[in-house]
């Protein structure tokens, strides 16, 4: 990160200079943003995570931009053609497009019009042309002709002279930055079906004749039309009409109506014909798919951030299902870590139909094994499966709860499943991957590509590059906040941990499993390659249960500890005393405690800690069950009123699951009595709602929801469905 672009980025988002400063040396430094922004609030001015990240991908795109800029620089001044004015042009340009727009007059191209007719001799019957003075043009045409250089007749020399002026015109920086803006606000999208091709691309029949202005179309609707335009059904077009356009290059270039002028105006319409239309199109459709791109991503990680964060059961000892009806149910007995017990298959469904035995063998497993939940996956047969199980008399009380098993089956073909599980096949896996996402859904979530988890919309559409670094903070951010059992941690969980990465984390459960749990924070620092940076970095979000100092199971950071030490000591009592009695806590002034290295905002920090040491930060689980007089889409009618679950959020709407293998789509103008502008301001993933039913479309396995005067719609959490 350079921190020249410091007073730049101050500007754009509203921060004090000094503060981005700060953000940017940190980072080049080494600092990660959970650190900076959990532990560094005083250089940061108390930034939060989100605007850590903008600084650093600001600073990124303004290093891009010099980086660009030194080469057009240097490729202008190879030519010769470098002037101080020029220079300073482009130095002080702030956008990409700016810069381009500078450069095109002297970027090389390939064999143009315009330049075939300088190898002609024309330019400077061009400059005659754009002179626009009143002179016999045909005499003065008539000097250019020249057999041998392919200049035939007067027709052929004013041709070539207007292809040069066509690109003088297209590559004008007002007119192009000019049109640019009309594009942008006044121009239209439009979609129409590739003739013959209705039939097989019936999906996007919604935009077979569509039309819409280029400011108002939405993210998920750019995406679908880019989409049916890659596999051949929809041919789109995004412009604005000569009427709007023709003016603002006229303006510029016309001068009169004389022989010359004439000669002008037909140079204009061919270069925004040929030329500056199909430019500026490409140019706008690309900025459309990069607007598309940040809207499509923003509602991935939210999504995402939603799902990681999930209510966990806890630490239980779970008996997990995977459905099926041909090939059975695999069942897995799970102890309280995590560690499959035992494993085997029942058949309670057609065409075997064992129930009985199914029973009794689910029974027994839950008596020998101490069972204290079920999990059950959604997926085939999951319901058929979850209500055998509820009718089911137990010898104890314990919980059934249906799992999202999204994702689960990539897990059980993927490299880490079998490092974990190498002698057992792929449905023992998944189903022990069902079991642990209801003990914790983060946990077991972090080994799979968030990509392959279902939350997202037209993901595999949009910048892969942006896409993976944006779930990749993500994921760092939600394993941060909530904080990692270093004895407990899968190495992929850990390899998030602020400051590890892979080989570290590897490192870490290597060395657990040759020298035993960790009693200290500072044994970290005999882990292989895991230095006093990568310890700053990390401490504070790695926990040790039971350890020698008490502070170490909290997020304080260890270079803080002496801060704990020093209110506990002037309070007469130890640590431990200090952690646990909230009356002395009470007494205590943070503002007594800032010195040089620790200022307000990490005392209260701290203070804030101690009331809830090694507290996990997300909601407590809770059950939801669906409506039971519910299980195929055959079952549901128009009218119908039933309680299901948030599982996707996009941009146009949410998706719902209300028990019947097929989720239901809420329109974003059916979610509430007012008008909607942001789904996730209303939703969140897993959130239980009540769902009025619209209409059903079986054969199409289309169900259109409403929550819209429902009453008692949502509770008040996230729900407990996982």
């Amino acid at each position: 990160m350079d921190i020249r672009y410091a007073g730049q980025i101050a500007s754009w988002v509203g921060v004090e200079e000094r503060y981005i400063a700060n953000v940017l040396k940190l980072i080049h430094d080494g600092g990660t943003v959970p650190f900076i922004a959990r532990y560094r609030k005083e250089l940061t001015g108390s930034m939060d995570e989100e605007m850590i990240v903008r600084v650093r991908d600001l600073s990124i795109r303004q290093q891009e931009l010099s980086k660009r800029k030194e080469v057009v620089l240097r490729t202008i001044s190879d030519q010769g053609k470098l002037t101080e004015v020029l220079q300073r042009e482009i130095e002080a340009c702030s956008t990409m497009a700016e810069l381009e727009d500078l450069y095109l007059p002297y970027r090389p191209k390939r064999r143009t019009r315009a330049e075939i007719a300088r190898e002609r001799g024309l330019e400077p019957l061009a400059n005659v042309l754009q002179a626009q003075r009143l002179i016999d043009l045909e005499k003065e045409a008539l000097q250019y002709i020249d057999e041998e250089r392919g200049v035939a007749s007067v027709a052929d020399a004013l041709s070539g002279a207007r292809d040069i002026v066509a690109e003088r015109v297209s590559e004008h920086k007002e007119c192009r930055a000019r049109l640019r803006k009309i594009f942008m606000e006044e121009g239209t999208i439009i979609s129409r079906s590739v003739k013959g091709k209705e039939a097989d691309g019936e999906k996007y029949k919604d935009y077979f004749q569509w039309e819409e202005p280029v400011k108002r179309v939405p993210s998920h609707r750019y995406l679908a039309m880019m989409r049916g335009e890659q596999e051949g059904f929809l041919k789109v077009e995004v412009g604005i009409s000569a009427v709007q356009a023709l003016p603002v290059l006229q303006r510029v270039f016309l001068k009169n109506d004389y022989d010359t002028g004439q000669q002008v105006a037909e140079a204009i319409e061919d270069s925004w014909k040929r030329l500056l239309k199909p430019s500026l199109e490409t140019e706008t459709r690309s900025s459309l798919k990069e607007r598309a791109d940040a809207q499509a991503i923003e509602v991935f990680v939210a999504n995402l951030r939603q799902l990681l964060m999930a209510p966990p059961l806890g630490e239980k000892r779970v008996l997990a299902i995977d459905p099926g009806f041909r090939t059975g149910c695999k069942v897995v007995c799970l102890d309280r870590t995590g560690k499959l017990l035992h494993n085997t298959t029942i058949y309670p469904h057609p065409p075997q139909r064992e129930q009985k035995a199914a029973i009794k063998k689910i029974l027994s497993l839950v008596s020998q094994y101490q069972i204290e939940a079920i999990a059950v996956g959604n997926g085939t047969a999951g319901r058929e499966t979850e209500e055998m199980v509820k009718r089911i008399r137990f010898d104890r009380d314990l919980v059934a709860v249906m799992v999202n098993e999204s994702g689960a089956s990539v897990y059980s073909a993927s490299k880490v499943a079998r490092e974990e599980f190498p002698d057992y096949d792929i449905t023992v896996r998944g189903a022990v991957s069902i079991g642990r996402r209801l003990q914790d859904p983060l946990a077991e979530l972090v080994k799979i590509d968030p990509k392959s988890i279902g939350v997202g919309q037209y993901q595999h559409d949009v910048n892969q590059p942006a896409l993976e670094q944006s779930l990749e903070d993500t994921v760092s951010s939600c394993v941060n906040q909530v904080g990692v059992d270093v004895n407990m941690a899968s190495k992929q969980l850990l390899t998030y941990v602020a400051g590890i990465g892979s080989v570290v984390a590897g490192n870490i459960v290597d060395w657990r499993s040759e020298q035993g749990s960790f009693r200290s924070r500072k044994e970290l620092l005999k882990v292989p390659r895991l230095g006093p940076k990568a310890f700053e970095q990390a401490a504070g979000f790695l926990r040790i249960r039971d350890g020698q100092n008490p502070l170490d199971n909290t997020a304080v950071h260890p270079e803080a500890y002496e801060i704990v030490e020093k209110m506990a000591k002037e309070n007469s009592v130890k640590v431990n005393e200090f952690i646990h009695q909230t009356e002395i806590r009470k007494n205590i002034n943070p503002a007594q405690f800032v010195d040089k290295r620790f200022g307000l905002p990490t005392i209260r920090d701290i203070m804030a800690e101690l009331e809830k040491p090694g507290r996990d930060p997300r909601a407590r689980f809770e059950m939801f069950e669906f409506d039971q007089s519910v299980k195929q889409i055959s079952d549901l009618r128009p009218g119908m009123v039933l309680p299901g679950i948030v599982t996707n959020i996009t941009a146009f709407g949410a998706f719902v699951d209300v028990g019947v293998h097929q989720d239901g789509l809420v329109h974003i103008s059916e979610i509430a009595n007012e008008f909607v502008r942001d789904v996730n301001q209303h939703l969140s993933l897993n959130q239980t709602v009540m769902v009025r039913v619209l209409s059903v479309e079986a054969q199409r396995k289309r169900i259109q929801l409403s929550m819209r005067g429902v009453s008692d719609k949502t509770d008040t959490g996230n729900g407990g469905a996982v």
